[in-house]
């Protein structure tokens, strides 16, 4: 089959692989027909080694397909069902799972349980397991994981269950929006785009969504979001506590994560490994909420952070909250809103749709911030 492959820093290429098969009874085998490429995806992409990835590894981890074949121990499913498959690897009966935790699944916890739950394409630090931007997909814990989906949601609205949705949703969840307050939204891509309308959508009276390109400040304002371009304002957290009656925000999200544009000196920390992360959008997000308020922190981080606000934050009162999404803990909810008519308008998210030959191209558009291109997909079956 042909799949994704990491091959060294901003370095991509499509090639022949081993189809994969049934390994255990708890497995499947997908047919992938739509897979995302995430921005997580392009931490990858710029910085794999440091996540462990390898050359040759396969990457992605959101897959739409339909089941070619399931182990014996795998009953809700069979050939022929279209299914989504969260990126997390969950077994769905242990400890962590039966708390909801499923990006913490105990069966698939990774190097020696430091690190939580398998994922799919991310990694030797996540598991190594084969990744999703592939024509074949092979589905471990496969008993619990896969999703079946309604003929009736289309593949570009289904494909963002096995993330994007479900990752928004527990971040603003997680940010814990007081009935009738006030959200602000640092990075609209794909998943800052997804908070800003869940927000709306539960309660929230107003959103801020922050970001410095234009297509993506005016999606979020079709979207009933009032913006700021952080690069028009002298100080953003000032901005912020201006519009909110110079307390800041009750709640605040990170979109963003380790990649944030920052200065030439956490640029120059980050490439020489001296800091992992640039920590621009979450040092900026603990700036602008209230005393008493809560961030919630859905982008990537992969190390420690320097000149951490603790003082501040204690002073404060800030709850944090944040962690990888648990997948499955959402998906019931968000299909529900799906089918009353898709008030998230989740279906007009995906701006980008390429044959998966164009996958190299594709990271480089998305991590360029082309205009116009804030989700892309890959379609295995074309080209």
């Amino acid at each position: 089959m042909r799949a994704v492959v990491w091959q060294g820093p901003r370095k991509v290429s499509v090639e022949n692989v081993p189809d994969p098969r049934i390994e255990e009874p708890t497995d499947a085998v997908i047919r992938v027909t739509a897979t995302g490429v995430c921005g997580s995806d392009l931490h990858l992409f710029d910085h794999g080694a440091s996540m462990l990835v390898k050359p040759g590894d396969i990457l992605g981890h959101e897959a739409l397909g339909v089941v070619e074949e399931v182990g014996s121990a795998v009953t809700h499913i069979k050939p022929g069902d279209r299914v989504v498959v969260p990126f997390n690897i969950s077994c769905g009966r242990c400890f962590m799972c039966d708390q909801g935790l499923y990006s913490q699944c105990e069966t698939t916890q990774s190097m020696h349980g430091r690190k939580g739950a398998a994922l799919y394409g991310y990694g030797h630090m996540y598991g190594g397991v084969p990744g999703a931007q592939a024509e074949y997909l092979r589905v471990p814990q496969a008993h619990f994981g896969p999703i079946k989906v309604d003929d009736g949601i289309p593949d570009t609205t289904a494909v963002l269950l096995a993330d994007v949705l479900p990752t928004a949703w527990q971040a603003v969840e997680y940010a814990k929006v007081p009935p009738g307050g006030t959200l602000a939204v640092y990075g609209l891509g794909p998943i800052g785009q997804m908070c800003c309308r869940i927000a709306r959508h539960l309660g929230a009276a107003r959103v801020i969504g922050i970001d410095r390109y234009p297509d993506r400040l005016k999606l979020a304002a079709a979207h009933g979001a009032e913006t700021i371009d952080f690069t028009t304002v002298d100080d953003v957290v000032e901005t912020v506590r201006e519009m909110t009656g110079g307390r800041g925000a009750d709640s605040v999200i990170d979109a963003v994560g380790m990649d944030a544009d920052g200065s030439l000196a956490e640029r120059m920390l980050q490439t020489v490994k001296v800091q992992p992360d640039r920590m621009a959008a979450l040092h900026h997000a603990l700036g602008s909420v209230r005393r008493g308020g809560t961030v919630s922190v859905t982008g990537v981080y992969g190390g420690w952070m320097m000149r951490f606000p603790l003082g501040d934050l204690f002073d404060k009162q800030v709850a944090l909250h944040w962690g990888q999404a648990n997948v499955r803990r959402w998906t019931d909810r968000v299909l529900e809103v799906l089918r009353a008519g898709d008030p998230i308008d989740a279906a007009g998210l995906v701006t980008t749709e390429m044959p998966l030959g164009e996958a190299t191209r594709a990271y480089t558009a998305f991590r360029d911030k082309e205009a116009g291109v804030i989700k892309v997909v890959l379609r295995p079956g074309e080209g």
